[in-house]
């Protein structure tokens, strides 16, 4: 296990002995953390800034969908699908990061990337978060978070 890693599972179990005193020792678990997938990666670093104390929660700009169909049936008892749906867009900001969080009072946006690269609204979003004296980590693995949060503590 990477050493970051056992610190967050470390971090993890003593948030369980603060929340749950009484709870014997054998009777406590911890999840399985893992950076190998965005997910996996996202709740780890969410999960490390709480049980740190800071801030942290994840964005999801994710439009919905409209489902305007339905199924009626004709004099022959035959049915049959009408009507469609339609995607509509998010509500949130073009290219938001995928974590927001406060350090120590500092603004900070988590891009948690595996294997793609940053789309151009990404890149803008980018921009204007550090315009705003905000900072914007760009991160692939965990250890790579803990360096950033390190600087910064």
């Amino acid at each position: 296990m990477k050493n970051g890693l056992k610190e967050l599972r470390e971090l993890s179990l003593a948030d369980s002995r603060r929340k749950h005193p009484d709870l014997p020792e054998s009777a406590r678990s911890c999840r399985n953390y893992t950076d190998k997938t965005s997910n996996g990666l996202t709740k780890c670093i969410i999960d490390f800034l709480r049980f740190s104390g800071h801030q942290a929660e994840r964005i999801s700009n994710t439009g919905r969908y409209l489902d305007n169909s339905k199924i009626v049936i004709d004099v022959l008892d035959n049915s049959k699908w009408i009507g469609s749906g339609k995607w509509i867009p998010g509500s949130g900001q073009k290219g938001s990061a995928d974590i927001s969080a406060v350090i120590q009072g500092k603004a900070i946006k988590i891009e948690v990337k595996m294997k793609d690269r940053q789309s151009p609204d990404q890149k803008a979003y980018q921009a204007q978060i550090e315009r705003s004296g905000g900072l914007y980590w760009l991160v692939k693995s965990f250890d790579e978070f803990l360096r950033f949060y390190n600087e910064i503590i």
